[in-house]
C-alpha cells in the first residue's frame, strides 16, 4: 500500500477528543453517569467484558512505520489481542493508517506519536517495561514473551530496522523461529505472532480508572448526537 493511496490519512490519537472534554470540565464518571442509560444493556455489557480483559502490561512500539498497511494492521491486531497502549516514533514522516484495514479498531487503541525515540524510551524504563526487539536473530523465542511481567515490544522499520537509540534500551531481542526458505515475514504479519504469545494467560490488568475512561468513551461513540447531548448539560 502506497501512502498516497485513497483513503490512506494521518491517524488522530483516539484520546484527542477525550482531551478536549476534560478541559471542559468532564470526567469519565460524569460522561458514564449521563450516557449509560442511553445505552441498551446488551451493547454496555459487550462494552464491559471487552474493556474487562484490555491488557496494559504488554505495549507495542513501532519505530518509524511507513507502509500504512503494516500499521493499520498492527492497530487492529493489538485491539483483537486486548493491547491497550501503542507508541509510535514517528521520526521521518507522519503516521498514516488506512481505514479500511483498521476497520475502526483504531478508536479503541491508546495512540502515542512521539518524534524522539529517547522519550519513549525513557517512558516506558521509568514504567517499569522490559524493552524487547524484533530480531532475526535474538535470544528470546516467542513463548518466552509471556513471562515478561511487563513488555514492551519494539518493531522497526520496514527497510532499516531499530532505531540505534531503541536498539540500545531493548535489553533482549525475540525472534520467530522459521523452517522454510523464507528469512523473514512481513512485518504486521510478525506482529499477530509475537503479540499472540505475549498475551496469552495474561488477565487483564488496566488500572480501574484507565477502564473507566474507556467505558466512557465508548459510550460517547454508541450514543447517537452524544456531543450534543454533553453540550446540553453542565459538566460533572
Amino acid at each position: 500500500m502506497r501512502r498516497d493511496d485513497e483513503g490512506t490519512l494521518e491517524l488522530t490519537p483516539s484520546a484527542a477528543r477525550w482531551e478536549t472534554l476534560r478541559a471542559q470540565g468532564w470526567t469519565a464518571e460524569g460522561v458514564v453517569q449521563l450516557l449509560e442509560p442511553l445505552v441498551f444493556e446488551r451493547r454496555r455489557e459487550a462494552m464491559r467484558r471487552v474493556i474487562e480483559r484490555r491488557v496494559g502490561s504488554v505495549v507495542v512500539v513501532l519505530d518509524a512505520p511507513h507502509d500504512p498497511h503494516n500499521g493499520s494492521a498492527i492497530i487492529r491486531t493489538c485491539e483483537a489481542f486486548g493491547v491497550q497502549n501503542l507508541y509510535v516514533v514517528a521520526r521521518k514522516e507522519p503516521f498514516l493508517v488506512s481505514r479500511k484495514i483498521t476497520q475502526g479498531t483504531e478508536r479503541w487503541i491508546d495512540v502515542q506519536c512521539h518524534r524522539d525515540p529517547t522519550v519513549v524510551a525513557r517512558e516506558l524504563g521509568s514504567g517499569g517495561y522490559e524493552l524487547v526487539g524484533t530480531h532475526p536473530d535474538g535470544d528470546l523465542q516467542p513463548d518466552d514473551l509471556a513471562s515478561i511481567p511487563r513488555l514492551g515490544l519494539v518493531f522497526g522499520n520496514e527497510h532499516e530496522g531499530i532505531c540505534p537509540e531503541l536498539e540500545r534500551a531493548a535489553q533482549r531481542s525475540v525472534r520467530v523461529p522459521m523452517r522454510g526458505f523464507v528469512e523473514s515475514l512481513n512485518l504486521s504479519v510478525t506482529a499477530g505472532i509475537l503479540l499472540a504469545a505475549a498475551t496469552h494467560a495474561r488477565a487483564g490488568d488496566l488500572p480501574e480508572q484507565a477502564r473507566l475512561r474507556l467505558y466512557a468513551q465508548g459510550l460517547l461513540r454508541t450514543v447517537s448526537r452524544a456531543g450534543d447531548v454533553l453540550a446540553a448539560s453542565e459538566p460533572r
